[in-house]
């Protein structure tokens, strides 16, 4: 097993890039960071209220801040928010701290069934066609990372935890 790769997961808001992540550092016994949740402890607010009462520019701010203090843990793996990967100066950050980036990808239709039945607030996903339409936009940017992991529809989070253990940490399951 690989003990020195460290990971970042993105993908889409709905995709699994937690769960995913909790899977993953239960098997690999490392410690993991969900850089949303550190967001919210941080600011003592939810993401969705961050947003809502100092606009998106404002939590685009607060979320680079708080990337590149996690940056510098002693994290294996971290989850970003769904938009964190498409700000240029975070991509920036991930490269120069040598993480390789994984894209949990999957179909738009697999991410809003996440979405509608989560409880979360999702303030820049509120109804489907504006999800839609910033799930075409991040698309774009998240083909960008170095892996791209598709998220078919059999899988569930740890099977892909499974997978990318095998695959990016060489981790040999009995």
């Amino acid at each position: 097993m690989n003990d020195e790769k460290r990971i970042v997961l993105t993908g889409f808001m709905g995709v699994g890039k937690t769960t995913v992540a909790k899977h993953l550092a239960l098997m690999l016994e490392c410690q993991r960071i969900d850089l949303d949740a550190v967001i919210a402890e941080s600011e003592k607010r939810t993401i969705a209220e961050i947003i809502e009462q100092e606009g998106i520019e404002k939590f685009r701010e607060i979320e680079t801040a708080n990337l590149r203090s996690i940056l510098e843990s002693n994290a294996r793996i971290i989850a970003l928010g769904g938009g964190a990967w498409t700000i240029e100066e975070n991509r920036r950050l991930i490269k120069a701290r040598n993480f390789t980036t994984v894209w949990l990808e999957s179909s738009f239709e697999h991410c809003w069934l996440n979405i509608s039945a989560s409880k979360r607030v999702r303030p820049l996903a509120r109804n489907k066609s504006d999800a839609r339409r910033l799930f075409e936009e991040r698309e774009r940017v998240y083909c960008l990372a170095d892996w791209h992991f598709i998220i078919k529809p059999e899988f569930n989070s740890f099977e892909v935890a499974k997978r990318i253990a095998e695959e990016i940490f060489f981790y040999e399951f009995n």
